[in-house]
């Protein structure tokens, strides 16, 4: 049996709200690319950004982490197939053994690492509204990796 309460004090809150869990998916991708900003000229980028201003390529990783609450039928808090429909329309599909400045959908981004995070998260959020998208992590290398949550 319960305590009574005493004058002034209110009766303890029960949350009976569903866990919310997160998810991360790996995908992987190969493309080339290379550093050049459109406001400098060819002199400035090589200065800018050294080797990285010539041709080359990366196996590149990309990271999407969602959110959902588990579903009491299925134990499962994320539909895996409809994820892997949208990253896989909306960034692999256009990105995947392509030169990344001729990727239409990246139109006017410089490809560095951060900036291909956060036109990713735009990609993704846009093919998919309805997932609950938490991280877009882009892993160009061993050393490098580029996370955005979104916002600006």
């Amino acid at each position: 049996m319960s305590a009574p309460l005493m004058a002034g004090m209110s009766a303890p809150l029960t949350v009976l709200a569903a866990p919310r869990l997160e998810l991360t998916r790996v995908y992987h991708f190969s493309a080339a690319h290379r550093l050049v900003s459109p406001r400098l000229d060819a002199e400035a980028n090589a200065r800018l950004y050294g080797h990285c201003a010539r041709p080359h390529g990366h196996n590149y990783y990309l990271e999407v982490t969602v959110a959902g609450c588990p579903d009491p039928l299925t134990g499962m808090s994320v539909d895996l197939g409809r994820l892997d429909a949208i990253v896989a329309g909306a960034v692999i599909d256009r990105v995947d053994h392509y030169a990344l400045e001729e990727v239409p959908a990246l139109a006017g981004v410089v490809t560095t690492g951060e900036s291909l995070a956060r036109a990713f998260w735009g990609l993704i959020r846009n093919a998919g509204p309805e997932v609950a998208l938490v991280q877009v992590t882009v892993v160009e290398t061993a050393k490098n990796r580029f996370e955005y949550r979104g916002g600006e």
